[in-house]
């Protein structure tokens, strides 16, 4: 047999999606908890996991087009602000399983190598889209420390300052909950190729060093915040206590007036 590339075109949105719902949408799909996975040519189809990331392979780039077109149809909210990657992998039966010059090249291309490296890809494009998220909220932190270290403390308004942790909170969790992305799957444990494969690949992502990245960002995001948090309720606490101290001088000199008349 000749060699031949598979074309991997991976797409993360914002949003997550309802497998379950996108099955009537897809009808020649199957459904599993991971994924959902569509034949589209003879030898090429598209997957679709819940943490919002789509991987087509082996399809025009009019066909994939159309596909996305359909999806967008069934979910009309769905952001136009994505993150596309994309990644090849050379079929040679004379070659054994590995990563050369960053392109993975195998002896037999088969339905199941070709889910893992789409699951394998569509993470990496979900991460690069909450590095991005991340980023901005760093920016954001950065920005606001700045802005204390010049003025000595935090402004008395602190709604907005509440908007943006509440953000961050939102964020963390989403970002957290993508750890199960980096899960093994099933397919991988049962076969040492495959085992193989998927090890390689995540290797060639970074997937776990971007992981730890992170969710160092994420620590020292919330680590600034809550610097921030105590020093804007210091700054209150102080102007609560000296508006009491006020009161109580304003009463005593209301007491000693009539005493001075």
């Amino acid at each position: 047999m000749a060699v031949r590339n598979h074309q991997f075109n991976a797409i993360a949105f914002e949003e997550n999606l309802n497998l379950k719902q996108l099955a009537g949408v897809f009808p020649n799909s199957r459904v599993t908890s991971r994924e959902l996975r569509a034949t589209l040519d003879q030898s090429g189809g598209m997957y679709i996991f819940p943490f919002g990331a789509i991987v087509t392979h082996d399809i025009s780039a009019d066909r994939r087009d159309a596909e996305l077109a359909r999806l967008r149809a069934s979910i009309p909210k769905l952001t136009a602000k994505v993150v596309r990657e994309d990644y090849t992998v050379v079929e040679d039966p004379s070659f054994r399983t590995g990563i050369v010059d960053g392109v993975l090249r195998v002896d037999s291309f088969t339905p199941a190598r070709a889910g893992i490296v789409a699951l394998t890809v569509a993470q990496s494009a979900a991460m690069e889209y909450y590095e991005q998220l991340v980023e901005q909220l760093f920016e954001r932190v950065a920005k606001l420390v700045e802005a204390m270290e010049r003025r000595g403390t935090v402004p008395m308004r602190t709604r907005p300052l509440h908007r943006f942790i509440g953000a961050a909170i939102v964020t963390r969790t989403e970002v957290i909950s993508v750890l199960h992305l980096l899960d093994k799957p099933d397919e991988a444990w049962e076969d040492p190729a495959m085992d193989r494969i998927y090890d390689d690949l995540r290797a060639e992502f970074d997937l776990s060093d971007r992981y730890t990245a992170l969710e160092s960002k994420l620590r020292s995001i919330q680590e600034s915040l809550e610097l921030l948090v105590d020093i804007a309720r210091d700054r209150r606490l102080v102007l609560l206590e000296g508006t009491v101290v006020a009161l109580i001088l304003l009463e005593l000199i209301l007491m000693l007036l009539p005493l001075l008349r």
